[in-house]
């Protein structure tokens, strides 16, 4: 499929730029030379057509170049996240049968396309059914699940973003998140399919942010609450080239937005996640009131919601499903269950209430209860263990964990923390940690994480109360 190719995009735009980084600049041309490049240096290596190659998703000029020369060979990329520690990333590679590539390799190609870019023969179009990346998030059940995202459902997410974020050849998009997380897969896709540039801040940190962003004068960016929080501490007032900041990936707290606005950022919130290739719905224009925050589905999907407030969607950016699980997780209609809940107004904007019920949004970084639940309850003297998120200013939501623990022998908060970070990526380790005699328990028979985190957040409170006190002190 040509919109997914990039020695197209050399062919008809040569040396207009299509990279930055701190590294300097490529033309499409001398990008399109890095990607086959690599793609013959995978299949000289042995990497068969149709297998599935491991990527770490990191937004450097290397592992970029990795995933557009799997795009290109119609590789399926298996997505692994930069902060995922070793045994996290072995469960993913031992799971898919992934080839996994040498971080590194060093990707630079050659100055010109071999054969030149006019004379290159067009080579057979890949089946836009064809998987295009299997994007891992943590599953429910305390192991990451996959999710298949085809060729198809990426173009069809980048060309519906287009219809009201529309970009052209001389727009250039800055990507500061991974491309493990859909959010900055998209971005590169979407560039690719616009022909538009990519502005690539490795590193996020604000002095490196602002720096690229002086150099670059990028038109685009993503961005989860947490970045633009740290952003605008750091006084960020937004270049003026910049025509969007595209928010999403966790709630926005209404005084960080409201920030935003009043430094005159461009911003425009989005609802998305992985199984819709990243936006479900985005506000049509840049927001200016802090209760304009609700955004209209994407041309082309369809929102709706259930009985129980659950948001659905349906239309062709949907995943294929779960790798490995060969059931469908669509409805006989093809609606997908998000387990969100929200509300569509009389103009069909969709409002989000809460994401799922069990689901912890951290700084954009999805971390599931049962995942971590599984590391703790592994440890010795940790009977039992309840994790639930609390809302943050910055973070969005942070991660505590409630603990049933054995009366002699139970750990310390430093040792769990410890412990948990030799296992776990650093977000999904618990902030603080409270000790209980038992846990509140639902109609189910199962323990009811609300009220057991209200339990829990009484018991942080008390402990807080006492080691202020001037008793405690003396």
């Amino acid at each position: 499929m040509s919109a997914l190719s990039i020695l197209a995009a050399a062919r008809e735009h040569r040396s207009r730029t299509a990279w930055i980084d701190d590294d300097g600049t490529l033309s499409w041309t001398e990008l399109a030379a890095c990607v086959q490049h690599r793609l013959e240096t995978l299949r000289r290596g042995g990497i068969a057509d149709g297998a599935r190659v491991a990527v770490v998703g990191a937004p450097t000029r290397a592992r970029c170049i990795d995933v557009l020369a799997a795009i290109e060979g119609g590789l399926p990329l298996v997505l692994l996240h930069p902060r995922w520690t070793g045994a996290e990333r072995d469960f993913v590679l031992r799971s898919t049968g992934a080839a996994g590539l040498d971080d590194a390799t060093d990707a630079a190609g050659p100055d010109t396309l071999e054969g030149g870019l006019e004379t290159g023969a067009e080579r057979a179009p890949i089946e836009d059914g064809r998987t295009l990346a299997i994007v891992h998030t943590s599953g429910t059940t305390g192991t990451p699940k996959g999710a298949v995202l085809s060729r198809r459902a990426l173009l069809a997410s980048a060309r519906a973003s287009a219809v009201h974020l529309p970009l052209g050849h001389d727009d250039r998009w800055l990507l500061c998140m991974p491309t493990a997380h859909v959010g900055g897969l998209s971005v590169l896709v979407r560039a690719l399919v616009a022909r538009a540039g990519v502005v690539a801040c490795s590193r996020f940190e604000p002095d490196v942010f602002f720096a690229l962003e002086g150099r670059a004068e990028p038109t685009r960016v993503s961005l989860v609450p947490t970045m633009l929080s740290r952003l605008l501490d750091a006084g960020w007032r937004g270049h003026p080239a910049l025509r969007t900041v595209l928010l999403g990936g966790a709630a926005c707290p209404p005084r960080l937005l409201q920030r935003a606005l009043d430094v005159g950022l461009p911003i425009r919130t989005t609802y998305g996640l992985t199984e819709a290739c990243s936006q479900v719905a985005t506000a049509r224009r840049n927001l200016t009131d802090i209760r304009e925050v609700a955004g209209h589905p994407l041309p082309g999907t369809e929102v709706r919601i259930d009985a129980r407030g659950h948001v659905l969607v349906r239309g062709p950016t949907l995943f294929d499903g779960w790798f490995g699980h060969p059931e469908s997780p669509l409805d006989g209609q093809g609606w997908y269950d998000t387990g969100d809940v929200g509300r569509l107004d009389d103009e069909g904007r969709l409002h989000l209430i809460g994401r799922r019920s069990d689901l912890v949004v951290r700084a954009g970084e999805n971390v599931y209860p049962a995942e971590v639940e599984a590391a703790l309850d592994s440890l010795e003297g940790v009977v039992s263990s309840c994790v639930y998120g609390v809302p943050d200013e910055d973070l969005g939501q942070a991660v505590e964990a409630a603990l049933i623990v054995e009366a002699a022998g139970a750990p310390t908060d430093e040792q769990l923390v410890t412990t948990l970070r030799a296992r776990l990526a650093s977000f999904k380790v618990p902030r603080a940690f409270a000790r209980l005699s038992e846990f509140a328990i639902g109609p189910s028979g199962k323990p009811d994480r609300g009220q057991t985190a209200v339990r829990a957040r009484a018991w942080l409170e008390a402990r807080r109360q006492s080691e202020s006190s001037p008793s405690a002190r003396r």
